[in-house]
């Protein structure tokens, strides 16, 4: 039933395109991406435990966004570990079992733009309405953001399944590939799943666009505190910047199919499918510590603490603006 679409058909192609290069250039691939993936990923928890170590990051709701930021990043690297691993060892797995994986791989991919723009628009109150941040931007109504973001961020994939659950009944115990593809099973699906994108990275956009262009405007006609309305600037650009970044990822597909359809299987195009996965899909992912962790003065000397496993107890005022 699903090889009814194209794209599947093609997903099987390019999981034997891997299967012929078992080799010593196989094995130093999935070495730098486990490198790279626990490094980033014991990063994140470093910052993640600095950020709970103090109460006012905990209370803070710019500090609770990027808090969440780093979980879903390390969730997304995670598990897209986890399916390059399945693919490099040709494993298969049950379809209920797989569409767990997908589920949760979708949703954290979703989250990252989505976290994004609820992060620009902190911003945008904190500049713009300075006298009702405290009152707009609380913790309980950041929860509430958070809570959105899991609730819209899988929708399409959950749509997905949910179609695949009721269609196909060797849904419950056929064996798969472990592909986002692999869910398609009406052709009509990769147009849900591309317009849903394509939508979600537009709103988030405009979202970033618009609080970056108040900002900015704000910031020109303030007599005072032209610093953190500059510093605001910096930050909501940097969130264009990911997001950008996350698009990149978006266009991973893509890129995939037509390096196939130029240059077709073999070793070229496995190489080249790894550096795309590697580029697009993994660093991107990476950067969420160094982007807003590290150029924070409150966060950095915490984290550098931690990271450095330092023994002398830790005097530094923490000062969150």
């Amino acid at each position: 039933m699903a090889d009814a679409n194209g794209s599947t058909v093609n997903a099987f192609v390019f999981q034997n395109a891997i299967r012929v290069e078992l080799d010593w250039v196989a094995f130093t691939k999935l070495a730098v991406v486990i490198l790279i993936t626990l490094c980033s990923v014991y990063v994140n928890c470093v910052m993640l435990y600095a950020l709970n170590s103090k109460r006012v990051f905990r209370e803070s709701s710019r500090y609770i966004l990027f808090a969440h930021m780093l979980f879903n990043d390390s969730v997304h690297l995670l598990l897209s570990f986890v399916l390059f691993f399945l693919a490099v060892i040709f494993l298969k797995l049950a379809k209920s079992v797989c569409s767990v994986i997908l589920f949760l791989s979708t949703a954290t991919f979703a989250n990252a733009p989505l976290n994004l723009a609820v992060m620009s628009l902190e911003c945008y109150v904190a500049i713009c309405f300075p006298l009702r941040h405290a009152e707009i931007a609380t913790q309980k109504r950041t929860f509430i953001a958070i809570s959105f973001m899991w609730v819209i961020g899988p929708v399409n994939v959950l749509c997905d399944i949910f179609t695949a659950a009721v269609l196909d009944k060797t849904f419950f115990y056929v064996q798969m590939f472990c592909a986002r593809e692999q869910l398609f099973i009406q052709p009509w699906q990769l147009d849900v799943f591309n317009g849903f994108n394509a939508f979600l990275f537009a709103s988030v956009t405009l979202i970033i666009v618009f609080t970056y262009i108040s900002i900015v405007i704000t910031a020109r006609s303030m007599s005072s505190n032209k610093d953190s309305a500059k510093k605001a600037q910096r930050t909501v650009l940097l969130h264009l910047i990911q997001l950008g970044l996350c698009t990149t990822s978006f266009m991973y597909g893509t890129i995939e199919r037509a390096l196939y359809i130029v240059i077709g299987s073999g070793s070229l195009f496995s190489h080249l499918r790894y550096l795309n996965f590697l580029f697009f899909l993994i660093l991107p992912r990476c950067l969420s510590p160094v982007i807003y962790g590290l150029r924070d003065d409150a966060v950095r000397p915490l984290f550098k603490y931690y990271f450095c496993h330092c023994s002398r107890k830790l005097q530094t005022a923490v000062n969150v603006q």
